[in-house]
């Protein structure tokens, strides 16, 4: 994966054309009209988080931040796993 400051500022400012976005070093927000996603660049990873107010909302945003990423990301495909939290 590019490093994960990279995909972050490039999430956001993809996101940022139509969307509330905040960015700045290691830490970016988006925020849909489904939900949010919060994103932080730590070392060697970019942790995702994505918070909707259903389940549907929580897919469809998780599908499309990771549709992005990937695309992004082409030369360098990253693991994404997403986890649920009780």
């Amino acid at each position: 994966m590019d490093t994960p400051r990279r995909s972050l500022a490039q999430l956001c400012k993809h996101f940022q054309h139509k969307l509330p976005v905040t960015l700045d070093e290691a830490h970016g927000r988006i925020d849909f009209p489904a939900g949010t996603c919060t994103l932080d660049a730590r070392d060697e990873v970019l942790v995702m988080q994505v918070a909707a107010g259903d389940a549907a909302g929580l897919a469809s945003l998780e599908d499309v931040i990771a549709r992005h990423l990937l695309r992004f990301a082409f030369r360098q495909p990253p693991e994404i796993h997403w986890t649920r939290s009780a």
